[in-house]
């Protein structure tokens, strides 16, 4: 069971003391004890954060799809790029390698987006000029174990 976050406690709290003060209002030629009426109130807040919330995981299991995006200028940095691809659809992270030795971007990297807009990012951005250098994006190819490391760790076992 996933925990309310603190704008949804704040948000609960509120709603519980606007419940209040409407019963009250509503109800008050009954002489009610007002930590009832508050807990009701409470408990309306909660049942209106609980359908609130279920919208919001629906959002957040988004599928994605990670985007490969090759000659890319130097110069480049992740807010730029970020920019570009936001301007086809949804972006979740962008990751531009750099050298290890001399800290330097290396022209190329990869841009995590909603997998409905990807498509769409690969068509209109693919041999389109950007800072004076043609991209090339596609589809990013998942990692994939390297077969002779495998091929030598049954042979060193077999010895």
């Amino acid at each position: 069971m996933k925990l309310p976050d603190q704008k949804s406690f704040i948000f609960s709290v509120i709603l519980a003391v606007v419940g209040f003060v409407v019963v009250e209002f509503a109800l008050g030629g009954l002489a009610l004890n007002p930590a009832l009426l508050f807990g009701a109130g409470l408990l309306i807040g909660a049942i209106a954060i609980a359908a609130m919330s279920s919208d919001v995981t629906e959002e957040a299991e988004v599928k994605t799809k990670t985007l490969y995006v090759g000659n890319l200028p130097y110069r480049a940095n992740e807010g730029v790029v970020r920019a570009l691809f936001e301007e086809q659809g949804k972006v979740f992270n962008v990751r531009l390698l750099k050298d290890k030795n001399t800290g330097k971007r290396r022209g190329f990297g990869f841009v995590e987006m909603a997998q409905a807009d990807a498509d769409n990012a690969i068509a209109n951005l693919n041999d389109s000029e950007f800072q004076q250098r043609t991209l090339k994006v596609r589809e990013a190819k998942q990692k994939q174990e390297d077969d002779s490391n495998a091929l030598r760790t049954e042979t060193d076992q077999s010895v």
